[in-house]
C-alpha cells in the first residue's frame, strides 16, 4: 500500500477495545474513513481493565517503559476524547505505593536516588503517607502524584456511541477467512477497504490466519468491586491495590497475575482476597469479580505494523496491562505509517516477533 492515501477507501479495524478504539480515533483525527467491527461482548479485557496509569511499577520498582513520551500523549489524547464526546473518563489520581516485603524495600534502596525515580516518586509530602489504622504500612512507601486511571467502560461506551452515530461501527462477529486480501485492497462481506488493522488482544492467539507465529505470554487477572470501611481519595497499593470509585466506600480492587487459565473465578477471587488482606486492616467485602486476559507477547513490549507478506494487513496488539498508557502513542505510530509512510520502530515492529 502506498504511504500516501489518495484513495477514499476506508480502513477496517477489527476489535473495539483500547487498541482498536485508539486506532479509530487516530483515523477520525486524520479524516480517514473507517469501520470498527466488534463482537459487542459485555466482558472483555479492555472493559474489565482497571485502567491504571502508574509511573513506577512492578516488584522491582522500575519507571514504566518510555513513560516520558507515553504519559503526556496519553493524558492529552483522553482529554481530547472527553471534549469530543462530552464526557469524563480520564481521572488524575495520586497513588501511594507501600512496600509489601523486604525485597521491594531492597530494590527501593538501590533505586531511590536515580534521577528517573526522583522525577516520578514523592517521598516527602503528606500525600506519600497513609492512615496506619486502615493500611498495613510497616515498611513505608512513596507517593506517585502523576498516577491516574481511565474509566475504560465509560470511555469505550462513549466512543462506540459516537462512532455508531457516524456509521463507523458494526457490532458483529469477524472471521479471518472472510477476508479477501490482495495487493490492491481488502474485501470483507462485499465491501472494499484500503487495509485491515487487527486489534483483537489475547483473542489473536486462537487460529490467527495472518499472525500464527506470534509468541504469546498472556496473563489472566481478576478485578473486583469491593466495599470497605474507610474513605480515601487516593489509590493505594501493597500487594493488591484499591481504587476509589466515589465517596460511598466502594472501590475497584486488583489484581492477580495468573498463567493457569483453568482456575475457577472463585479460586482467583480468593487469591485476590489474600492480596487485599496484606493491604487493608479494616473489614472489606468483595461484591463482585471479573477476569480478563492481558495480551502479552514474548520478547517485545508490544507489536505494531504490517504483515511481512500481506502489506494491507496490519496489527496493534500486546499492550499488556499498560493499554491505557500505550494505545494513544502506538496507534498514532501505526496510522502515520499507513498514511505518511512513517517508520515503525524496530523494537515494536511485528515483523521482528518470530
Amino acid at each position: 500500500m502506498s504511504p500516501a492515501s489518495p484513495s477514499s477507501l476506508p480502513v477496517l479495524i477489527v476489535g473495539g477495545g483500547l487498541a482498536g478504539t485508539a486506532v479509530a480515533w487516530q483515523c477520525w483525527a486524520r479524516s480517514v474513513p473507517f469501520l470498527v467491527v466488534d463482537p459487542g461482548e459485555a466482558e472483555t479485557t479492555s472493559r474489565v481493565a482497571a485502567g491504571l496509569v502508574t509511573p513506577i511499577t512492578g516488584q522491582r520498582l522500575k519507571v514504566s517503559w518510555r513513560l516520558e513520551e507515553l504519559l503526556p500523549e496519553a493524558r492529552a489524547f483522553y482529554q481530547r476524547m472527553e471534549e469530543q464526546v462530552g464526557g469524563t473518563f480520564y481521572h488524575p489520581s495520586p497513588m501511594v505505593r507501600l512496600f509489601s516485603n523486604e525485597r521491594e524495600l531492597k530494590f527501593w534502596g538501590l533505586r531511590r536516588e536515580e534521577a528517573d525515580i526522583q522525577r516520578w516518586a514523592d517521598t516527602t509530602s503528606p500525600d506519600a503517607s497513609v492512615d496506619a489504622s486502615v493500611f498495613h504500612n510497616e515498611l513505608g512507601g512513596f507517593g506517585q502524584p502523576d498516577a491516574a486511571w481511565l474509566d475504560t467502560v465509560t470511555y469505550l461506551a462513549a466512543s462506540k456511541e459516537f462512532f455508531s452515530a457516524k456509521g463507523c461501527w458494526h457490532t458483529g462477529a469477524f472471521k479471518d477467512d472472510e477476508l479477501d486480501v490482495s495487493q490492491e485492497a481488502v474485501k470483507w462481506q462485499g465491501n472494499v477497504y484500503a487495509a485491515v488493522v487487527l486489534c483483537r488482544g489475547a483473542e489473536e492467539r486462537h487460529d490467527s490466519r495472518f499472525f500464527p507465529w506470534l509468541q504469546w505470554d498472556c496473563a489472566r487477572g481478576v478485578i473486583a468491586d469491593v466495599r470497605a470501611d474507610y474513605r480515601e481519595h487516593r489509590m493505594v497499593q501493597r500487594g493488591g491495590w484499591m481504587q476509589p470509585r466515589g465517596d460511598d466506600g466502594i472501590y475497584r480492587a486488583g489484581s492477580t497475575y495468573e498463567f493457569d487459565f483453568t482456575r475457577s473465578l472463585e479460586e482467583s477471587t480468593e487469591e485476590l482476597r489474600g492480596k487485599l488482606q496484606v493491604l487493608l486492616k479494616v473489614p472489606f467485602e468483595i461484591l463482585s469479580s471479573q477476569t480478563g486476559i492481558r495480551p502479552i507477547v514474548k520478547r517485545q513490549q508490544l507489536i505494531v505494523g504490517r504483515h511481512p507478506v500481506h502489506e494491507r494487513v496490519l496489527i496493534l496488539n500486546g499492550l499488556g496491562s499498560k493499554g491505557v498508557l500505550r494505545a494513544p502513542f502506538f496507534s498514532r505510530m501505526l496510522v502515520e505509517h499507513v498514511l505518511d509512510g512513517a517508520p515503525i520502530e524496530a523494537e515494536v515492529d511485528v515483523r521482528a516477533n518470530g
